[in-house]
């Protein structure tokens, strides 16, 4: 891989990773409204699922790749308009506070993993825009996801880590951090098509 698509690459995870989404946002909540201890079952269980469903995200590019070669362009170029998307989502969102969960359990975390449209997104469209074009090994799509899966676990822990600091630093400088976030991720979507 090119050092510039290694770039785009990495800044593409992470924005993916450290912007809001449910998993970040469920753990920041639990966080700061029930404290490390109680909420650790729930922050487990995202983690876990997190994993799971890169592994699926793995699976599935590499059964396409092998079984209709043509789409990972397709999926390319899906993936191109999908990060636009976010792009221009971000851009215009708005901060809203989240609501306090009652629920801290392991089977919360790990189920919303898999409704959490975000990181199957994420993940396919890391492997068809950055990776199928130098590789379709089905080891290598793996390791991708996990190093994926990683970061994004990384940064789940960053936003429990700061709980309410960090929302707080988020919701100040909002529009300008969205503003940054949105222009990284036209960047890597041109990168994506160089």
């Amino acid at each position: 891989m090119d050092i510039p698509i290694v770039g785009a690459f990495l800044a593409y995870c992470a924005i993916n990773v450290f912007t809001p989404g449910p998993g970040n946002i469920l753990a920041l909540s639990t966080a700061a409204s029930h404290g490390w201890k109680r909420g650790l079952p729930l922050c487990l269980g995202i983690f876990c699922g997190y994993f799971v469903v890169q592994g699926i995200c793995a699976l599935l590019v590499f059964w396409l790749g092998s079984n209709v070669p043509n789409i990972l362009w397709i999926l390319k170029y899906i993936g191109v308009a999908y990060i636009i998307w976010l792009a221009i989502h971000i851009a215009k969102s708005t901060y809203s506070d989240s609501a306090s969960q009652s629920n801290t359990s392991f089977t919360q975390g790990f189920l919303l993993q898999f409704v959490n449209v975000k990181i199957y997104l994420f993940g396919v469209t890391a492997l068809v825009g950055f990776v199928v074009g130098y590789s379709t090994d089905l080891s290598v799509l793996l390791i991708t996801e996990i190093f994926i899966a990683a970061i994004g676990t990384i940064a789940t822990l960053v936003w429990i880590g700061f709980g309410v600091t960090i929302q707080r630093v988020y919701q100040k400088h909002f529009k300008k951090a969205n503003l940054i976030f949105a222009l990284s991720l036209i960047v890597c979507a041109a990168e994506m098509l160089i």
